[in-house]
Protein backbone atom coordinates (compact mmCIF):
# COMPACT_ATOMS: atom_id res chain seq x y z
CA UNK A 1 0.00 0.00 0.00
CA UNK A 2 2.57 2.50 0.60
CA UNK A 3 3.96 1.60 -2.62
CA UNK A 4 0.69 2.60 -4.01
CA UNK A 5 0.34 6.11 -2.83
CA UNK A 6 4.06 6.62 -3.07
CA UNK A 7 3.33 5.82 -6.97
CA UNK A 8 0.01 7.71 -6.84
CA UNK A 9 1.83 10.92 -5.41
CA UNK A 10 5.16 10.34 -7.78
CA UNK A 11 2.27 10.57 -10.87
CA UNK A 12 0.56 13.68 -8.95
CA UNK A 13 3.67 15.69 -9.06
CA UNK A 14 4.71 14.82 -12.49
CA UNK A 15 1.56 15.88 -14.02
CA UNK A 16 1.62 19.28 -12.13
CA UNK A 17 5.09 20.02 -13.05
CA UNK A 18 4.38 18.96 -16.62
CA UNK A 19 1.45 21.36 -16.52
CA UNK A 20 3.56 24.34 -14.88
CA UNK A 21 6.21 23.35 -17.46
CA UNK A 22 4.30 23.01 -21.30
CA UNK A 23 2.93 26.83 -21.01
CA UNK A 24 6.06 28.12 -20.16
CA UNK A 25 7.55 26.06 -22.86
CA UNK A 26 4.96 26.95 -25.58
CA UNK A 27 5.25 31.05 -24.75
CA UNK A 28 8.98 30.05 -25.52
CA UNK A 29 8.41 28.66 -28.69
CA UNK A 30 9.62 30.19 -31.67
CA UNK A 31 7.06 31.62 -34.19
CA UNK A 32 6.41 30.41 -37.21
CA UNK A 33 7.36 32.06 -40.81
CA UNK A 34 4.00 32.46 -41.61
CA UNK A 35 2.99 34.32 -37.99
CA UNK A 36 6.44 36.25 -38.59
CA UNK A 37 5.11 37.02 -42.26
CA UNK A 38 1.96 38.44 -41.11
CA UNK A 39 3.63 40.38 -38.35
CA UNK A 40 6.06 41.96 -41.19
CA UNK A 41 2.89 42.62 -43.14
CA UNK A 42 1.24 44.70 -40.32
CA UNK A 43 3.96 46.08 -39.47
CA UNK A 44 5.30 47.25 -43.00
CA UNK A 45 1.60 48.60 -43.08
CA UNK A 46 1.69 50.85 -40.51
CA UNK A 47 5.27 52.33 -41.31
CA UNK A 48 4.54 52.91 -44.30
CA UNK A 49 1.90 55.52 -42.79
CA UNK A 50 4.22 57.02 -41.03
CA UNK A 51 6.67 57.46 -43.85
CA UNK A 52 4.17 58.68 -45.76
CA UNK A 53 3.10 61.37 -42.93
CA UNK A 54 7.24 61.77 -42.72
CA UNK A 55 6.94 62.39 -46.45
CA UNK A 56 4.03 64.99 -46.69
CA UNK A 57 5.69 67.03 -43.72
CA UNK A 58 8.89 67.33 -45.93
CA UNK A 59 6.63 68.53 -48.88
CA UNK A 60 5.21 71.19 -46.44
CA UNK A 61 8.70 72.36 -45.39
CA UNK A 62 9.96 73.04 -49.03
CA UNK A 63 6.40 74.63 -49.65
CA UNK A 64 7.27 76.96 -46.96
CA UNK A 65 11.21 77.74 -47.70
CA UNK A 66 9.73 78.54 -51.33
CA UNK A 67 7.23 80.64 -49.45
CA UNK A 68 10.15 82.75 -47.27
CA UNK A 69 12.09 82.93 -50.42
CA UNK A 70 9.42 84.94 -52.19
CA UNK A 71 8.32 86.78 -49.23
CA UNK A 72 12.37 87.90 -49.23
CA UNK A 73 12.80 88.55 -52.90
CA UNK A 74 9.14 91.02 -52.21
CA UNK A 75 11.07 92.88 -48.93
CA UNK A 76 14.02 93.36 -50.90
CA UNK A 77 12.95 96.32 -52.76
CA UNK A 78 10.41 97.47 -50.33
CA UNK A 79 13.68 98.66 -47.82
CA UNK A 80 15.06 100.26 -51.27
CA UNK A 81 11.94 101.76 -51.22
CA UNK A 82 11.87 103.27 -47.21
CA UNK A 83 15.21 104.09 -47.49
CA UNK A 84 14.82 106.34 -50.70
CA UNK A 85 11.70 108.08 -49.02
CA UNK A 86 13.80 108.48 -46.56
CA UNK A 87 16.44 110.12 -47.92
CA UNK A 88 13.76 112.39 -50.28
CA UNK A 89 11.78 113.74 -46.70
CA UNK A 90 15.10 114.87 -45.47
CA UNK A 91 16.42 116.58 -48.67
CA UNK A 92 12.94 118.21 -48.53
CA UNK A 93 12.99 119.54 -45.15
CA UNK A 94 16.85 120.61 -45.90
CA UNK A 95 15.50 122.79 -48.70
CA UNK A 96 12.47 123.87 -46.66
CA UNK A 97 15.05 125.18 -44.13
CA UNK A 98 16.92 127.07 -46.50
CA UNK A 99 14.21 128.64 -48.20
CA UNK A 100 11.69 129.22 -45.59
CA UNK A 101 13.56 129.46 -42.13
CA UNK A 102 12.56 126.74 -39.18
CA UNK A 103 8.96 127.57 -38.79
CA UNK A 104 8.10 126.08 -42.40
CA UNK A 105 10.29 123.32 -41.94
CA UNK A 106 8.74 122.38 -38.90
CA UNK A 107 4.83 122.96 -40.43
CA UNK A 108 6.55 120.83 -43.61
CA UNK A 109 7.91 117.74 -41.25
CA UNK A 110 4.67 117.75 -39.00
CA UNK A 111 1.42 115.91 -40.93
CA UNK A 112 -1.09 118.41 -41.56
CA UNK A 113 1.28 121.32 -40.84
CA UNK A 114 -0.39 124.97 -40.61
CA UNK A 115 -2.97 125.93 -43.19
CA UNK A 116 -2.96 130.15 -42.05
CA UNK A 117 0.21 130.34 -43.36
CA UNK A 118 -1.01 132.10 -46.11
CA UNK A 119 2.47 134.10 -47.12
CA UNK A 120 4.09 130.54 -48.33
CA UNK A 121 5.88 130.78 -51.72
CA UNK A 122 4.29 128.80 -54.91
CA UNK A 123 7.27 126.51 -54.89
CA UNK A 124 7.37 125.87 -50.83
CA UNK A 125 3.38 125.15 -51.50
CA UNK A 126 4.21 122.49 -53.85
CA UNK A 127 7.07 120.87 -52.44
CA UNK A 128 4.63 120.79 -49.30
CA UNK A 129 1.97 118.56 -51.56
CA UNK A 130 4.67 116.36 -52.84
CA UNK A 131 6.28 116.14 -48.71
CA UNK A 132 2.56 114.80 -47.73
CA UNK A 133 2.32 112.41 -50.82
CA UNK A 134 5.85 110.67 -50.48
CA UNK A 135 5.26 110.49 -46.56
CA UNK A 136 1.82 108.82 -47.46
CA UNK A 137 3.59 106.39 -49.89
CA UNK A 138 6.58 105.74 -47.35
CA UNK A 139 3.93 104.90 -44.41
CA UNK A 140 2.26 102.89 -46.78
CA UNK A 141 5.61 101.43 -48.05
CA UNK A 142 6.44 100.49 -44.16
CA UNK A 143 2.70 99.07 -43.46
CA UNK A 144 3.64 96.91 -46.08
CA UNK A 145 7.20 95.93 -45.30
CA UNK A 146 6.27 94.99 -41.74
CA UNK A 147 3.27 92.69 -42.69
CA UNK A 148 5.33 91.08 -44.97
CA UNK A 149 8.04 90.44 -42.28
CA UNK A 150 5.58 89.74 -39.82
CA UNK A 151 4.58 86.74 -42.39
CA UNK A 152 7.76 85.64 -43.13
CA UNK A 153 8.68 85.23 -39.28
CA UNK A 154 5.49 83.13 -39.24
CA UNK A 155 6.25 81.18 -42.17
CA UNK A 156 9.78 80.01 -40.74
CA UNK A 157 8.61 79.67 -37.02
CA UNK A 158 6.27 76.69 -38.30
CA UNK A 159 9.16 75.67 -40.29
CA UNK A 160 11.11 75.53 -37.40
CA UNK A 161 8.45 73.16 -35.65
CA UNK A 162 8.26 71.29 -38.21
CA UNK A 163 12.02 70.60 -38.39
CA UNK A 164 11.62 69.20 -34.76
CA UNK A 165 8.42 67.22 -34.98
CA UNK A 166 10.35 65.88 -38.35
CA UNK A 167 13.10 64.87 -36.07
CA UNK A 168 11.27 63.15 -33.97
CA UNK A 169 9.38 61.48 -36.50
CA UNK A 170 12.45 60.47 -38.35
CA UNK A 171 13.83 58.75 -34.91
CA UNK A 172 10.65 56.42 -34.35
CA UNK A 173 11.08 55.79 -38.37
CA UNK A 174 14.48 54.47 -37.65
CA UNK A 175 13.53 52.25 -33.94
CA UNK A 176 10.36 50.77 -36.55
CA UNK A 177 12.80 49.67 -39.40
CA UNK A 178 15.25 47.94 -36.81
CA UNK A 179 12.11 45.96 -35.38
CA UNK A 180 11.11 44.93 -38.60
CA UNK A 181 14.31 44.20 -39.90
CA UNK A 182 14.85 41.94 -37.27
CA UNK A 183 11.65 40.06 -38.08
CA UNK A 184 12.63 39.52 -41.38
CA UNK A 185 16.11 38.25 -40.81
CA UNK A 186 14.29 35.86 -38.22
CA UNK A 187 11.86 34.86 -40.95
CA UNK A 188 13.87 35.04 -44.33
CA UNK A 189 17.43 34.81 -42.90
CA UNK A 190 17.92 38.55 -44.21
CA UNK A 191 16.75 41.69 -43.07
CA UNK A 192 16.82 43.08 -46.73
CA UNK A 193 15.40 40.85 -49.90
CA UNK A 194 18.91 39.99 -52.15
CA UNK A 195 20.20 42.49 -54.64
CA UNK A 196 18.65 42.40 -57.95
CA UNK A 197 20.20 40.16 -60.71
CA UNK A 198 19.22 42.33 -63.26
CA UNK A 199 22.13 44.23 -65.09
CA UNK A 200 22.54 47.86 -64.55
CA UNK A 201 23.05 48.40 -68.14
CA UNK A 202 19.90 47.17 -69.08
CA UNK A 203 17.14 49.51 -66.59
CA UNK A 204 14.34 49.22 -68.75
CA UNK A 205 15.11 46.73 -72.06
CA UNK A 206 11.78 45.20 -70.97
CA UNK A 207 9.32 47.76 -70.73
CA UNK A 208 6.64 48.43 -73.34
CA UNK A 209 6.78 50.68 -76.15
CA UNK A 210 4.22 53.49 -74.37
CA UNK A 211 4.00 56.75 -76.49
CA UNK A 212 4.42 60.73 -74.82
CA UNK A 213 4.91 61.51 -71.29
CA UNK A 214 3.61 58.60 -70.02
CA UNK A 215 5.69 56.21 -72.22
CA UNK A 216 8.84 58.35 -70.35
CA UNK A 217 7.70 57.42 -66.66
CA UNK A 218 6.83 53.90 -67.46
CA UNK A 219 10.10 53.09 -68.77
CA UNK A 220 11.49 54.94 -65.70
CA UNK A 221 9.80 52.60 -63.35
CA UNK A 222 10.81 49.69 -65.16
CA UNK A 223 14.53 50.83 -64.94
CA UNK A 224 14.01 50.91 -60.97
CA UNK A 225 13.16 47.20 -60.82
CA UNK A 226 15.52 45.41 -58.31
CA UNK A 227 16.60 48.78 -56.55
CA UNK A 228 15.85 48.24 -52.72
CA UNK A 229 12.86 50.26 -50.59
CA UNK A 230 14.24 53.03 -48.98
CA UNK A 231 11.90 55.64 -46.70
CA UNK A 232 11.93 59.09 -48.18
CA UNK A 233 13.74 58.62 -51.23
CA UNK A 234 13.21 59.27 -54.20
CA UNK A 235 15.90 57.71 -56.04
CA UNK A 236 17.83 56.99 -57.91
CA UNK A 237 19.71 54.39 -55.62
CA UNK A 238 16.48 53.53 -54.09
CA UNK A 239 12.56 54.77 -53.01
CA UNK A 240 9.69 54.61 -51.58
CA UNK A 241 6.42 54.30 -52.80
CA UNK A 242 5.62 57.89 -53.30
CA UNK A 243 8.80 58.29 -53.61
CA UNK A 244 9.18 56.04 -57.23
CA UNK A 245 5.84 57.74 -58.54
CA UNK A 246 7.03 61.16 -58.55
CA UNK A 247 10.46 60.11 -60.04
CA UNK A 248 8.71 58.60 -62.50
CA UNK A 249 6.86 61.30 -63.65
CA UNK A 250 9.71 63.77 -63.17
CA UNK A 251 11.21 61.68 -65.80
CA UNK A 252 8.65 62.56 -67.86
CA UNK A 253 8.82 66.19 -67.11
CA UNK A 254 5.96 66.20 -64.35
CA UNK A 255 6.05 67.39 -61.33
CA UNK A 256 4.15 65.29 -58.46
CA UNK A 257 4.75 66.10 -54.40
CA UNK A 258 6.38 63.25 -52.75
CA UNK A 259 3.18 61.96 -50.87
CA UNK A 260 0.52 59.43 -51.89
CA UNK A 261 -2.46 61.79 -50.16
CA UNK A 262 -0.71 64.92 -52.38
CA UNK A 263 -0.62 62.69 -55.13
CA UNK A 264 -4.06 61.97 -54.73
CA UNK A 265 -5.00 65.31 -54.56
CA UNK A 266 -3.45 66.48 -58.05
CA UNK A 267 -4.13 64.29 -60.41
CA UNK A 268 -7.40 63.31 -62.52
CA UNK A 269 -9.35 60.38 -60.84
CA UNK A 270 -10.59 58.02 -62.91
CA UNK A 271 -11.87 54.68 -63.37
CA UNK A 272 -10.80 51.12 -63.45
CA UNK A 273 -11.83 50.34 -67.51
CA UNK A 274 -10.30 53.58 -68.31
CA UNK A 275 -7.05 52.98 -66.70
CA UNK A 276 -3.75 53.32 -69.26
CA UNK A 277 0.06 52.94 -68.60
CA UNK A 278 1.34 55.68 -66.40
CA UNK A 279 -1.80 56.10 -64.84
CA UNK A 280 -1.01 55.77 -61.03
CA UNK A 281 -3.17 52.98 -58.83
CA UNK A 282 -3.52 54.51 -55.02
CA UNK A 283 -4.62 52.18 -52.36
CA UNK A 284 -7.10 52.07 -49.74
CA UNK A 285 -6.43 54.45 -46.77
CA UNK A 286 -4.27 56.39 -48.74
CA UNK A 287 -1.32 54.68 -47.76
CA UNK A 288 0.72 53.17 -50.85
CA UNK A 289 0.76 53.97 -54.70
CA UNK A 290 1.68 52.29 -57.39
CA UNK A 291 2.38 53.07 -61.57
CA UNK A 292 -0.04 51.29 -64.01
CA UNK A 293 2.31 49.39 -66.80
CA UNK A 294 -0.65 48.05 -68.35
CA UNK A 295 -2.09 44.19 -68.29
CA UNK A 296 -3.25 44.75 -64.76
CA UNK A 297 0.50 45.23 -63.50
CA UNK A 298 1.77 48.21 -61.51
CA UNK A 299 5.42 48.51 -60.66
CA UNK A 300 5.77 49.79 -56.88
CA UNK A 301 8.03 50.24 -54.22
CA UNK A 302 6.41 47.47 -51.83
CA UNK A 303 7.79 47.94 -48.01
CA UNK A 304 11.11 48.29 -45.99
CA UNK A 305 13.12 45.34 -46.57
CA UNK A 306 11.87 44.96 -50.57
CA UNK A 307 12.66 45.50 -53.47
CA UNK A 308 11.37 47.69 -56.66
CA UNK A 309 8.98 44.88 -58.54
CA UNK A 310 6.35 44.56 -61.05
CA UNK A 311 3.28 42.53 -59.71
CA UNK A 312 -0.68 42.10 -60.08
CA UNK A 313 -2.26 45.57 -58.97
CA UNK A 314 -4.48 43.80 -56.58
CA UNK A 315 -2.41 43.62 -53.54
CA UNK A 316 -4.62 45.17 -51.45
CA UNK A 317 -7.67 47.05 -51.61
CA UNK A 318 -7.67 49.88 -53.91
CA UNK A 319 -9.16 53.33 -53.25
CA UNK A 320 -8.87 54.66 -56.99
CA UNK A 321 -7.28 55.51 -59.68
CA UNK A 322 -5.51 58.66 -60.93
CA UNK A 323 -4.14 60.18 -63.96
CA UNK A 324 -0.94 62.52 -64.08
CA UNK A 325 -2.89 66.42 -65.68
Amino acid sequence: MPSLRMLVRTLTVAGLSAALIAPSAMARAEPSVAELTARIEKSSTELEQIVESYNKLNEEIKANKATAVRLQAQIGPLETQTAQSRAEVGAMAATAYKTGGLRTARALLEPGGPATLMDRLSTIDQLTRDRQERISGFTDNQRRLLDEKSRLDATLAREAAQARAMGNTKKKIERDLAKLYEMRRAAYGRATEAPASRPADRPAGDAPAVPGSAGAAVRYAYGAIGKPYAWGADGPDGYDCSGLTSAAWRAAGKSLPHNTRMQWGVVAHIGRGELRPGDLVFYSGLGHVALYVGGGQIIDAPSAGRNVLKRGMNIMPIQGYGRVR
